[in-house]
């Protein structure tokens, strides 16, 4: 965890984004060969590819983990309050609505499978909503 500097305030918060949409941007890059490698770049059945691009996109997402730390870490005490305020709702909603659907699945009382995709969907919009109601609250 990082403490505010020697004069009182927080690490420069450019120093912390530009690492942070770097790794973001090798996130997606890394999920991308993983998704659409095999067929595309490489045969589906060389299963050896296949798993090597999963096992980067899980490194290079736990380094994604680390830089958004860093990021959060480096916002001022009300950014970061949004922030987290954000996520915290995007928590609920994701673990409260993705059991409920799971459930109704199991139960027979969902007509139609829903694609995976729009799980983390939903999530972006329910995350770009509460930051937004949080940036509003708190101006």
């Amino acid at each position: 965890m990082q403490a505010p500097t020697e004069t009182g305030g927080y690490p420069d918060p450019i120093r912390t984004t530009a690492p942070f949409v770097v790794w973001t941007l090798a996130w997606v890059v890394t999920l991308a060969l993983a998704k659409f490698g095999p067929g595309l770049l490489w045969d589906s059945q060389q299963t050896m590819a296949s798993w090597a691009a999963v096992a980067a996109n899980l490194v290079v997402g736990i380094g994604w983990i680390v830089a958004f730390s860093r990021f959060l870490q480096a916002q001022d005490e009300l950014q970061r309050k949004i922030l987290q305020d954000a996520l915290t709702v995007t928590l609920g909603v994701g673990w409260v609505g993705g059991f409920a659907y799971v459930v109704a699945d199991a139960a027979g009382l969902v007509a139609y499978d829903v694609n995976v995709a729009v799980f983390p969907a939903l999530l972006a919009v329910v995350y770009s909503i509460a930051f937004a109601v949080g940036k509003f609250r708190y101006r």
